[in-house]
């Protein structure tokens, strides 16, 4: 189901039971992520809040603010127009089985023809509703409060230590200088005053790749960033895709319906026509970094400042009654937990394509992301195990994960204590596991130095012939199928 506005999915959460409105003013300043962190954390990820009356320095910020929108299986299964993130999953593996891939490579060339095929690519049009209202250089220079600024948009500042207030949830789009291939990502943007942010694009994120080509060319590059819009293209930017398959390729394949993209007013980038606000700019490779941060991050510390790009607004443009979405990043769970959670669901029939002993993949909400990553697998032979530590870590953003842990197909691996189970009773702590080094999370603290550090792969599956156990293997105890089928006869008679 493709969402036409942001707005339009909110209608679908609230006539679902999903939304809570929030009419009294409650503050941008620490207020609005201490009621929407309290949410995350209830069991199953809360409601989706929406503040209807959101103040900047104790002044109405006029646009109202929705945080946790995607934050519940549910509320990601809505958002995707399907019963569940699995229904999706499955229709993208049957789509990609008419000519299995025999490799990674042919495997990532085959899924951008998929969607390709089923759906076709962003088509332009000359309007939309993101222009209903444009405001541009000198008149952001001399805005007054009436006007949509970067002052007085409902943007957060999220925790006590943060530098200042940060855009969380911003689709930033670039272009290869070279081939002119787009990208969509989602990298944070410190606001530094009306009219200059930070751009938070990690070393080795793609936009960051585009950065560097602009660097050499010594050229200024355009960037912009909008906001809103179905919610299925913020979800995109956040996707695992390798550098150079559009994410809005993804996005249409996953609306049913190709997404109309429009020209910006002061660069040549293009956006959803049906984005809520939009934000257009440039980087000046020519100026030094800023100081960025310090940040209350997704690992549940604070970043340290760094140094990142400044990005230069020259223009605002925004729908009449557009809504701010935001999110908030801390101590999980949190909603990025089931962002990505729902990424892994998607991506299965890829792991599965290069792996197919893969039986479930899970990323529980304690790892943050990269940190631990728990694999069952079908083993059929010895050190099994091993080849998928290694094939992982060889796989996009799976290069930072610090923990993987595998274990046998008879686990859930989304059942955290039964991993925890299979840990203790089937390791030996020097046979079962493996050190190797490599690309670290820039956004992780804990690594003797920046971007690089260890990983640790543990082999928790039972041990065949051939990986260094000499004894007989004893069975677990399992309870005979008749008998609890005559118990729980028993027990519905009572």
């Amino acid at each position: 189901m493709a969402f036409e506005s942001f707005r339009e999915f909110l209608k679908r959460l609230d006539d679902a039971g999903e939304l809570r409105h929030i009419d009294v003013p409650v503050a941008t300043e620490l207020e609005i992520t201490e009621l929407a962190d309290r949410e995350m954390k209830k069991p199953g990820g809360g409601q989706a809040l929406l503040f209807e009356n959101p103040t900047v320095n104790g002044k109405s910020a006029d646009i109202p603010l929705a945080i946790n929108t995607m934050g519940s299986q549910k509320r990601m299964a809505m958002m995707l127009g399907r019963d569940s993130v699995d229904e999706a999953a499955d229709e993208l593996g049957k789509l990609m089985q008419a000519k299995p891939p025999t490799s990674f490579r042919e495997t990532i060339s085959l899924l951008g023809t998929a969607l390709e095929l089923r759906h076709a690519k962003p088509k332009k049009v000359n309007d939309g509703p993101c222009k209903e209202v444009i405001i541009k250089s000198d008149d952001l220079k001399n805005a007054t409060t009436e006007l949509p600024t970067l002052l007085n948009l409902p943007i957060q500042q999220c925790w006590p230590q943060d530098a200042g207030r940060f855009i969380t949830l911003p689709c930033v789009v670039t272009q290869d200088p070279d081939s002119g291939a787009r990208n969509l990502g989602i990298y944070r943007m410190q606001v530094f005053d009306n009219q200059t942010t930070g751009m938070h694009w990690q070393l080795q994120k793609v936009a960051a790749r585009h950065g560097r080509r602009y660097y050499e060319k010594g050229e200024r590059m355009p960037v912009s960033v909008f906001l809103g819009g179905d919610p299925v293209y913020t979800f995109c930017a956040t996707a695992p895709l390798p550098d150079g398959l559009d994410e809005l390729l993804l996005a249409g394949y996953l609306r049913r319906k190709s997404v109309p993209m429009v020209k910006c007013e002061t660069n040549a980038l293009e956006v959803p026509a049906n984005a809520d606000i939009v934000i257009e700019g440039y980087v000046d490779p020519t100026e030094p970094l800023r100081d960025e941060g310090p940040f209350g991050d997704h690992t549940g510390y604070y970043t340290l400042a760094d140094k990142y790009p400044a990005f230069h607004i020259t223009a605002i443009t925004h729908r009449k009654d557009a809504i701010y979405p935001s999110t908030i990043v801390g101590k999980p769970p949190m909603e990025d937990f089931y962002i990505g959670s729902a990424s892994v669901r998607l991506f299965m029939p890829i792991f599965r394509m290069n792996f197919p002993e893969i039986v479930d993949i899970a990323l529980p909400a304690e790892g943050v992301f990269h940190n631990l990553v728990f694999v069952s697998i079908r083993k059929t032979y010895p050190m099994q195990a091993y080849k998928i530590m290694h094939g992982l870590w060889g796989m996009g953003q799976m290069m930072f994960t610090k923990y993987i842990v595998v274990v046998d197909d008879d686990v859930d691996v989304h059942d955290t204590s039964e991993v925890l189970f299979r840990i203790g009773a089937n390791t030996d702590p020097q046979r079962d596991t493996i050190f190797t080094r490599g690309p670290a999370d820039v956004l992780d603290h804990a690594t003797t130095d920046f971007a690089i550090g260890s990983k640790l792969g543990l082999d928790a599956t039972k041990k065949l012939a051939g990986e260094g156990y000499h004894r007989e293997w004893p069975p677990i105890i399992k309870m005979d199928k008749a008998v609890k089928k005559r118990v729980d006869d028993l027990l519905a008679g009572l």
